[in-house]
């Protein structure tokens, strides 16, 4: 009987020792899974890619509810990088003092007038500076300048005028009744607002740029200040007015006055405060206006302007700045310097674009195309003209003096 006891709990034991490893081994042992050929997955990634991701899985916190994890105990410093790219389009400072009155020059890069020192100056190709003449012309408050000759009509804030030739030396005073000149293309008339105390001796006049051989072109009456005095390249056109026939709250009718009374077709603009500059042969002619579908934000528009094409071809730029930060190369390419923000009202409140930093674009007038200029400075453009046969941008900025340059 001992015997019996012995041998069945030897096989008791056994068969206990044997369910206990099933057990095991079917629940907590480690399966290496075996990969059939030409299963996915049976061959590792191919050269040159990234292998594929597996479906993902949430991942738990590691840290206890209500617990943070442990901070580093080192601080990481963050790393400063270097551009390595430098911008294609340097802005330079060609002039470091308060100047007015700058425009392209027939001779060096570009002329002014030196509001510190009272002097007008060039700026020459090779970046010196010359002054154009020993003259001290004080407190100066506008100057036009020939497009052909060193010469200018030099306007005072008392109203008086000058007619200078800086390689002669000739001066000569002009009527103080006489404002807004613009000189003709070849530089030999000049037009202005000749603005009597009566209404009947209100006309837009042309004489030569000493005031002789003065021609009434228009009257002007009660709307002087609807008249801006701009000839234009053709020759054909001598201001532009804006006193058409009534469109509406947000359109306008624009007029072309010719120098012979000539009845040009007129352009309907779409909004009001109206801004415009010709292009470079007086085929086109570029224009801002506000309106209440912008927002009151100036936007840019373009038109035909020369014969029997004025008001065709009118179109959008979608660019939110003036005109007068704008500059053609040709009639079909300009430069623009369009704020980076712009705020609701900006069209009637120039000034609130005053602190706002602009970005430089050339524009295919054409096709629409906007190419940014990348620069390395932070301006808001006054006003810009192309010079060194349009190889260079040259602007005035409304918060630093000095006149600044912008290769192209």
């Amino acid at each position: 009987m001992d015997k019996r006891k012995i041998i069945f709990a030897g096989i008791f034991l056994m068969v206990c020792v044997a369910i206990g490893f099933l057990l095991y081994w079917v629940f907590f042992a480690k399966k290496t899974p075996s990969i059939a050929p030409g299963q996915p997955g049976a061959e590792g990634p191919t050269a040159g890619q990234f292998p594929t991701a597996g479906a993902g899985q949430p991942t738990l916190p590691t840290t206890k509810p209500g617990k943070l994890p442990t901070a580093v105990s080192k601080p990481i410093t963050p790393k400063t990088v270097t551009p390595t790219v430098k911008p294609s389009f340097p802005i330079t400072n060609k002039v470091d003092s308060s100047i007015l009155g700058s425009s392209k020059d027939t001779v060096g890069s570009a002329k002014f007038y030196n509001t510190t020192d009272g002097k007008f100056y060039r700026l020459n190709k090779d970046g010196s500076i010359t002054a154009l003449s020993d003259e001290v012309f004080f407190n100066v408050q506008k100057a036009t300048w020939s497009p052909t000759k060193n010469e200018s009509i030099i306007e005072y804030p008392d109203g008086s005028n000058i007619y200078y030739n800086f390689d002669t030396k000739k001066q000569v005073t002009l009527p103080k009744h006489w404002q807004d000149f613009s000189f003709s293309p070849l530089g030999d008339k000049v037009a202005s607002k000749s603005l009597g105390l009566a209404t009947e001796n209100r006309w837009l006049v042309t004489a030569d740029p000493e005031g002789k051989s003065v021609k009434l072109i228009a009257p002007l009456g009660e709307n002087a200040d609807k008249v801006t005095v701009n000839w234009s390249p053709n020759k054909q056109i001598v201001a532009t007015s804006a006193t058409g026939d009534p469109q509406g709250a947000d359109k306008q009718e624009i007029l072309f006055v010719g120098l012979q009374g000539e009845n040009f077709r007129s352009i309907v603009v779409e909004g009001r405060g109206f801004e415009s500059q010709w292009s470079t042969s007086g085929k086109k002619l570029l224009y801002s206006v506000y309106s209440a579908r912008s927002n009151f934000k100036p936007e840019l528009w373009i038109v035909n302007a020369e014969g029997d094409s004025i008001g065709t071809g009118r179109k959008m730029l979608n660019l939110n700045t003036w005109s007068e930060k704008c500059a053609f190369s040709d009639d079909r390419f300009i430069y623009c310097a369009v704020p980076t923000q712009m705020q609701t009202g900006a069209g009637f409140a120039p000034g609130l674009a005053d602190a706002t930093n602009d970005k430089i674009y050339k524009i295919d007038t054409e096709t629409g195309i906007k190419t940014e200029l990348t620069t390395d400075g932070y301006n808001t453009v006054d006003s810009m003209f192309l010079g060194d046969n349009n190889k260079t941008i040259y602007f005035t900025d409304k918060n630093n003096s000095g006149l600044f340059s912008v290769p192209i």
